[in-house]
């Protein structure tokens, strides 16, 4: 069973960085893809960024790119998704979710890390 652990989370101000870990357990990911969604308050959970575990490859929400980047370390089977410019609309609860390379379902979720950032 995939099990997928969030932390990096916090309170920072507009401007500063933050980094988001996922360690990823239970399976062997190579024919996986890793992704990071983002639910705010009173809105629907939104796509941020995936990275494919084998090939490295990215793609980002529109919101984010050029600011976010995701990344993965095969050894330590960990993902993680540095994140640049925060500004307050980033504020979200931010989960971690996994899916196989030829599903486009994302089955598998982490518990989520809080991020707020304030003006």
């Amino acid at each position: 069973q995939v099990q997928l652990v969030e932390s990096g989370g916090g309170l920072v101000q507009a401007g500063d960085s933050l980094r988001l870990s996922c360690a990823a357990s239970g399976r062997t990911f190579s024919s996986y893809v890793m992704g990071w969604f983002r639910q705010a308050p009173g809105k629907e959970r939104e796509f941020v960024a995936s990275i494919s575990w084998s090939k490295g490859t990215t793609y980002y929400a529109d919101s984010v790119k050029g600011r976010f980047t995701i990344s993965r370390d095969n050894a330590k089977n960990t993902v993680y998704l540095q994140m640049n410019s925060l500004n307050p609309e980033d504020t979200a609860v931010y989960y971690c979710a996994a899916r196989q390379l030829y599903d486009s379902t994302w089955r598998d979720w982490g518990q989520g890390t809080q991020v707020t950032v304030s003006s």
